[in-house]
């Protein structure tokens, strides 16, 4: 086992924020009528994709009924179908559409993860869970550090919380902190390897900025793709041959 699989498999074991892990436990017993023959992960939810993975892709906090459901990243709900059609006609991804974590997809030279593991209330981790919950993110980043190029963060939120990580995991942050803004790109330098990181900010893919049209399929295609080039992925569309760092 190596350190990012023993990593995930500590995180699913943390029980570090009671109002999450009642919460989480709760939605997992009582589920959703339409989900209510399956049975629910309802732990925290480990990052996705590839341990050698060039690009990373950071979220906000697991769905209830997407990811606390399935227990795969951005699983199962409106917001992963926008992100993995996204990914996969960039290149980035084996096949449009996440339903289940034994539906056969794999992403190509590209890791999803997230600040917050477990499912909050309403969408909403506090501060406290955030800043709790941060070491898990940081921990994952030293281990990609190696063959990291770049990450895109999905929404304020997420920006906000990853800074202070890879600050931690020891790249360079700008002070003062840089802005979040859709289509924002800033270099951190440094690293645990010595090699800077790209960093992408990108509209969240809730379904408030989707439904609205303040993300659009074309926005996220643009960001994913200019990330992956950034990252050595050289995205071509739906993918006909995976790049490096294939797996899940």
């Amino acid at each position: 086992m190596d350190g990012l699989s023993e990593l995930d498999a500590r995180l699913v074991g943390c029980r570090a924020c009671p109002r999450l892990v009642d919460w989480r436990e709760e939605v997992a017993r009582t589920r959703r009528a339409a989900f209510a023959d399956q049975e629910y992960w309802g732990r925290p939810v480990p990052g996705f994709g590839p341990h050698d993975a060039a690009l990373l892709i950071v979220g906000l906090a697991p769905a209830a009924h997407g990811a606390n459901r399935t227990g795969r990243m951005f699983t199962g709900d409106r917001s992963g179908e926008v992100l993995y059609r996204a990914l996969y006609d960039v290149g980035l991804a084996s096949r449009p559409t996440a339903e289940s974590a034994d539906d056969g997809l794999a992403l190509y030279g590209t890791r999803i993860t997230s600040p917050v593991h477990c499912a909050p209330p309403a969408n909403k981790p506090t501060p406290r869970e955030r800043d709790t919950c941060r070491p898990w993110l940081e921990d994952e980043l030293r281990l990609l550090a190696p063959g990291l190029r770049a990450v895109v963060v999905l929404g304020a939120f997420g920006w906000q919380a990853a800074l202070p990580a890879f600050a931690a995991a020891g790249w360079t942050v700008p002070r003062p902190r840089p802005a979040f803004g859709h289509g924002a790109r800033v270099t951190l330098a440094g690293g645990p390897a010595g090699r800077p990181l790209d960093l992408f900010g990108c509209f969240h893919v809730s379904q408030r900025n989707t439904f609205t049209g303040r993300l659009t399929p074309e926005m996220l295609r643009d960001v994913l793709r200019g990330a992956a080039t950034a990252a050595g992925l050289h995205p071509d569309g739906p993918a006909s041959q995976a790049p490096p760092g294939t797996g899940s």
